[in-house]
């Protein structure tokens, strides 16, 4: 690649997203549908990229950004975490933990599940399909461009596709179904803090945040006559990600006959690189918004790169299978909305479970935007304490974008399905018989 390639690629995605912002705050019907601009600009990118009219220049790398995208992502998670007392937040925290690892054990395996039950007895399917359904849903584009690192690896390139594919389609089964789920949730008086869903501010639907409600992004933790703050935090994550590479390239060459992730690995260098930052107490200079702001511009960038390099045609070979496996995959993300997320929250049951929605269909970017509808003002510890359990369900799911791929290349995709639904059952019992679950009585109040 030319820096001239890269000049282009990263100069038409501004582009597109500086588009994709001016039609969600000038189009009614995008606006009520509170569709993403990162969305709006990738299926801008499809439609009149390469894989669509061809009259956008893109680089024929631009599925790859992605995957080093996703790095940055992880890399990010614990720059700048907060020392947790886990004893005192233990109990704040610990549905949140137990929720997030439900979605991470059922829909990880859903794909798998409709695919060796139905899908294979009536096409003929590459090795993994259905994992693309997880990976797409659950993880979102970056996760999808990891995955198919390894699968690709093994030959099959076409999973990359069918994962960038299934996290666009379930960026829009998000929003859609989001909306409706609040919609009718709000009319039963199921929300906490959201009494008519025609009343949400109007920053919420054009993006566009008034002056008097607008907040800091982030602190500012060295002198810019050294060097601006905002690299200095950019410098740590891209630090982690360079070593990243580096021990990526070093263990093929060790394993040739494995496959490393570059998140996996990015996650665990960034969690050295925060213990380092602590006993050297140089993580008081390290504001976690600011992080989180670089993350969060990382994961815009791979939503647009994602769908814009989506291979229609590929999609059109496997498109009916694909189109029951992505109806299942909502149908059971709204089935663990619906029948287990009242039995886990004892407060603000609903917006917990929204939040869970998004992120089981449309990655935790489309649970927050969930979230913030029904409860604007942050009212409930639903972010916080996702941020809190997430940090022990994290190592759960770098082990299944790590090793998953490998169990089914292997052909051990269908012990590696079962033993995540019974660790699933486990956790479930388990938590059942400590009393954290919501009694019965209070259940039947909730729905009557």
């Amino acid at each position: 690649m030319s820096i001239e390639s890269l000049t282009i690629d990263l100069g038409l995605i501004s582009i597109l997203l500086l588009i994709g912002i001016v039609l969600r705050a000038k189009v009614k019907l995008l606006q009520k549908l509170f569709i993403p601009a990162s969305f709006i600009a990738g299926i801008l990118g499809l439609i009149f990229g390469p894989n669509g009219l061809g009259l956008l220049p893109f680089s024929e790398l631009i599925s790859d950004y992605p995957t080093i995208l996703i790095a940055v992502v992880f890399a990010a998670i614990p720059i700048g975490a907060a020392k947790v007392n886990w004893k005192e937040k233990f109990t704040k925290i610990r549905n949140m933990w137990f929720y997030s690892m439900t979605l991470t054990l059922l829909m990880w395996p859903a794909g798998l599940l409709v695919t060796y039950l139905i899908l294979e007895h009536i096409w003929t399917l590459p090795t993994g399909f259905g994992f693309a359904l997880g990976a797409g849903f659950l993880g979102g584009h970056g996760t999808a461009a990891a995955v198919g690192e390894v699968f690709n690896a093994q030959g099959w390139e076409e999973i990359t596709d069918i994962g960038y594919t299934a996290a666009t389609v379930g960026l829009l089964a998000a929003v859609v179904g989001g909306l409706a789920i609040i919609k009718r949730n709000t009319r039963r008086k199921q929300t906490s803090f959201l009494a008519e869903f025609d009343d949400l501010p109007d920053d919420l639907r054009t993006g566009l945040i008034k002056k008097e409600d607008r907040a800091s992004s982030g602190t500012d933790t060295v002198s810019s006559s050294t060097v601006d703050p905002l690299f200095f935090h950019a410098a740590i994550i891209g630090g982690v990600v360079l070593v990243s590479y580096y021990l990526q390239q070093q263990l093929t060459d060790w394993f040739p006959d494995l496959s490393f992730p570059l998140l996996s690995l990015a996650f665990i260098m960034g969690l050295i690189a925060q213990l380092a930052l602590r006993k050297s107490k140089a993580d008081y200079y390290v504001d976690k918004r600011v992080v989180t702001r670089v993350g969060g511009t990382a994961t815009d960038l791979i939503v647009v790169f994602g769908i814009t390099s989506i291979n229609l045609a590929i999609v059109a070979d496997y498109a009916v299978p694909l189109i029951l496996m992505f109806v299942f995959g909502v149908i059971w993300a709204y089935a663990i909305f619906h029948f287990i997320a009242p039995r886990v929250f004892h407060q603000n049951w609903f917006e917990n479970g929204i939040f869970g929605f998004g992120w089981s269909t449309g990655t935790v970017a489309m649970g927050v935007a969930l979230l913030r509808i029904v409860d604007p003002d942050s009212e409930s510890t639903t972010l916080d304490d996702y941020a809190l359990g997430y940090t022990g369900m994290v190592p759960v799911e770098v082990a299944i974008i790590t090793f998953g791929p490998l169990l089914i290349i292997s052909g051990l995709g269908l012990p590696f399905m079962i033993g995540l639904f019974v660790i699933w059952i486990v956790l479930m019992l388990g938590c059942a018989r400590a009393g954290w679950l919501v009694p019965k009585g209070t259940l039947r109040k909730r729905f009557k």
